[in-house]
């Protein structure tokens, strides 16, 4: 699909897309993560300005595309906060007057913990933010090193004041487990600290090691050491046992909420909706067509009114439905019994689907359970295991 150059020509390639979803992606951070492969980095040009105009220009151009009102935002990144109190504003001033947007819309924040002072606060919560997800990951200097975390732990909780006090109701939290060199009672403190700030959410990943980061250099180099699998085991289980007994329910493999808080944006992607991303390197998705706006800030600059995409991928009816299970099933309730004999119709796969869904069903890692295949407590365990052979 070499001739599809901007992001509008690669939508037109999805004319039955319904777009439920908007993400914008800005880049700078105050620091680069040792263990993050977003498109982010420390800015020394100061180009805020020129983004947040390019932006509005990106959103003028997608309008005649998003004909539906659209029911969740994510503001991501890097750290959307550097932007700074005024230009964060106009952007989500820019963003609510350009794109259409239901009456109970979610709008999603990411912040680095250390950028959130009173003025960042307000110009959320006067923009219509619900909710603000803070990179937390360890509550341990130590371990916020191994990551090359660039926060005092301290200003976790002072971000979680100052947001709730602006007025922001809903504030999520993430935790990174099995971080090189940690213990389970390191784990365990982590996730005490998380709780007694009770947050509306939590996020707890395993740490992965994406290529090409720093991270991933450090481990092949022997500089720092995987922990043991059995280890970071115990600490996933651990997490899902103390956010169960502090009133959390778990509703995908690795969130969980209070009850009725689940993140509607996230559970967008897990159903494999539709979605438009703005910004360098924001990926979208529209009835199986999936593009990529460049990577690279001078370049989506000078682009526009429509950026340039770098990838565009149509996939074929095997790759969606492959895409389908491995994305659904990540949910905790699973798919509906109705969706998975949609998706096991003859055609491309089928019949070795259906082996892998018995064979699973059999040693106990999915289960039909409220007419819904799911899952297993054992199988979220072993969940890439599984979610692998059905693609």
């Amino acid at each position: 699909m070499a001739e599809i150059t901007t992001a509008v020509e690669a939508a037109k390639l999805a004319p039955a897309a319904r777009y439920r979803g908007a993400y914008v992606h800005v880049p700078f951070c105050r620091h680069k993560c040792h263990y993050c492969d977003f498109y982010s980095f420390v800015d020394t040009e100061n180009r805020a300005h020129a983004y947040v105009v390019r932006l509005e220009e990106e959103l003028e151009s997608a309008r005649p595309y998003l004909t539906h009102p659209i029911e969740t935002l994510f503001v991501g990144g890097g750290t959307p906060t550097m932007l700074g109190a005024d230009l964060l504003a106009r952007m989500l001033a820019s963003v609510r007057r350009l794109l259409p947007f239901t009456t109970d819309a979610e709008w999603t924040v990411e912040a680095n913990p250390e950028t959130v002072d009173e003025s960042i606060a307000s110009a959320l919560a006067e923009s219509g933010v619900r909710r603000v997800s803070l990179g937390a990951q360890s509550f341990n200097p130590k371990l916020l090193r191994a990551l090359e975390r660039d926060h005092d732990p301290a200003s976790v909780e002072r971000a979680v004041k100052l947001l709730r006090s602006a007025g922001i109701p809903q504030v999520n939290l993430d935790l990174i487990f099995a971080v090189p060199g940690s213990t389970l009672a390191e784990w365990q403190e982590d996730v005490a600290a998380l709780v007694a700030l009770a947050p509306d959410h939590v996020s707890a990943y395993g740490l992965v090691y994406e290529p090409n980061t720093p991270l991933a250099v450090k481990l092949r180099k022997g500089i720092v050491t995987r922990i043991a699998e059995d280890d970071e085991a115990a600490q996933y289980e651990y997490v899902a046992h103390a956010l169960a007994a502090a009133g959390y329910e778990r509703y995908e493999i690795s969130n969980w909420s209070r009850p009725g808080l689940a993140c509607k944006h996230n559970i967008l992607y897990w159903q494999n909706a539709d979605w438009w991303a703005f910004g360098p390197s924001g990926a979208s998705h529209g009835s199986g067509v999936r593009w990529r706006n460049v990577p690279r800030l001078a370049s989506w600059l000078e682009s526009g009114p429509s950026p340039m995409v770098d990838e565009v991928e149509h996939l074929g009816e095997d790759g969606r439905v492959g895409e389908c299970f491995m994305l659904g099933l990540r949910l905790i309730h699973g798919m509906a019994v109705t969706r998975v004999d949609e998706l096991l119709r003859e055609g491309p796969g089928s019949q070795r689907r259906r082996n892998v869904i018995a064979t699973a069903v059999k040693d106990g890692r999915l289960e039909y359970r409220d007419e819904h295949l799911a899952l297993t407590t054992r199988g979220l365990m072993v969940a890439d295991s599984v979610l692998s052979a059905l693609i």
